[in-house]
């Protein structure tokens, strides 16, 4: 009822693909522990993200006035790849927001963005 059909387009993935893994709120890239050892134990490469004052970062949450400030460990993350590689996204619960941020940001560096029990905004509202 009122709903759009969303068209899905089955992408190759690169031959060694890059895993980003976003945790939600109150988590942190601990959250990942168990998956990413058996990620990388398959040959995978992982990479797990603290948000602003989440996991081993220590900053005041008090502190963290915007979700631009929140996420801006994962966008200087971003930032430093490398032009011509391409990350598989993975966010859990509010970690979405932090992947439709990046994907609004960095388009060219994703291959594909899962949503894992995350939110999901058809259209960015994050400025």
């Amino acid at each position: 009822m009122g709903e759009e059909a969303v068209e899905c387009k089955m992408t190759e993935l690169p031959p060694n693909p890059h895993f980003v893994l976003v945790h939600g709120i109150s988590g942190g890239s601990w959250c990942w522990y168990k998956i990413r050892c058996l990620m990388e134990n398959s040959g995978y490469k992982v990479s797990c993200i603290d948000l602003k004052g989440s996991g081993i970062d220590r900053s005041d949450a008090k502190t963290i006035l915007s979700f631009e400030d929140y996420n801006k460990p994962f966008m200087d993350f971003m930032s430093t790849l490398p032009d011509n590689e391409k990350v598989i996204l993975v966010g859990h619960s509010a970690g979405g927001l932090s992947l439709t941020d990046a994907s609004h940001k960095f388009a060219k560096k994703i291959s594909l963005a899962i949503y894992l029990g995350a939110t999901m905004l058809k259209n960015r509202v994050l400025d």
